[in-house]
């Protein structure tokens, strides 16, 4: 079997030691802020995190672009270069163009390197829930699993790959048109917090409306416990708009409802997904029935 690499991009917001630990590389997504352009690394060298999110908070705005077709090249040439194939699991196609991207570079540089197997597979997911089929990816591979069989894996299990997200600013989804300025004014005054998923097509769907953080919080957790397949064992991913606080808190939450998972992960939601969901957000990430 001929060795091969499991690439990602930054938005699966998995936090550096799990990358360093599965051997993963990540090509980073940009972000614009204040007139100038980043580069969203897991290390987060170009703009930290809790820096990014302050400057939300002031007001600020941040605009992101997908990754093109030379930075691919650049990211994928070396590795073919050293006889290794590719598989490359990517953001969801259906919140960004990045997917199709990905498509025409593995196709053209298979062409270039006859007998190289370079793969794209649409996540249909975001952050760390990309980041939670990457890291189940990884396992599987570490134990033996070949690309085309692992590429069949992640295909098949993408649609059990449950999210769910709260956000505490009902601005940043109107900004992204997930809600009405009339929604968002209204929904501010009563403390209306909405619950969100990612649906099998990678779309960003509001499920659920509850009044009060702490409500919200548990609405995902019961979410958890309506879909959630073999929670012994499993790896739960929590991610957080520079929100640690909550966080822990639903992480407390899991960990009541499910004494048994193996691992809860807390992490940061990075400046890609946090400039279109805002400071605040809470996302859970498990494997479930559905999604």
């Amino acid at each position: 079997m001929r060795e091969y690499c499991i690439v990602t991009d930054s938005t699966s917001d998995l936090p550096l030691e799990i990358i360093n630990e599965l051997g993963l590389i990540v090509i980073p997504l940009e972000f614009q802020l204040e007139g100038k352009v980043y580069q969203h690394y897991p290390d987060a060298r170009e703009y930290g995190y809790h820096e990014f999110y302050e400057r939300l908070r002031a007001g600020n705005l941040s605009t992101t672009s997908q990754i093109n077709y030379t930075t691919y090249e650049a990211y994928f040439e070396p590795i073919l270069k050293e006889g290794k194939d590719i598989l490359y699991i990517c953001f969801s196609s259906g919140l960004s163009g990045t997917y199709n991207a990905s498509v025409l570079a593995c196709n053209d540089l298979a062409e270039r390197f006859p007998g190289s197997k370079v793969y794209s597979v649409d996540s249909r997911a975001a952050s760390a829930g990309e980041g939670l089929l990457v890291y189940h990816a990884a396992q599987k591979k570490a134990q033996g699993m070949d690309i085309d069989t692992l590429k069949d894996w992640v295909t098949e299990n993408r649609d059990h790959l449950c999210h769910w997200f709260t956000v505490d600013d009902l601005n940043h989804l109107k900004r992204g048109g997930r809600v009405t300025a009339v929604s968002a004014a209204v929904g501010t005054a009563l403390g209306i917090k909405p619950v969100l998923h990612v649906d099998n097509d990678g779309h960003l769907i509001p499920m659920q409306k509850v009044r009060g953080r702490r409500k919200s919080l548990e609405a995902m957790v019961e979410q958890m416990v309506l879909t959630c397949t073999e929670p012994d064992g499993q790896t739960i991913l929590i991610g957080h708009g520079d929100s640690p606080e909550d966080a822990a808190a639903t992480a407390a939450l899991v960990k009541e409802k499910f004494p048994t998972v193996a691992r809860v992960v807390l992490t940061y939601i990075g400046p890609v997904i946090g400039a279109h969901s805002g400071p605040g957000t809470i996302a859970l990430f498990f494997m479930g029935t559905h999604k």
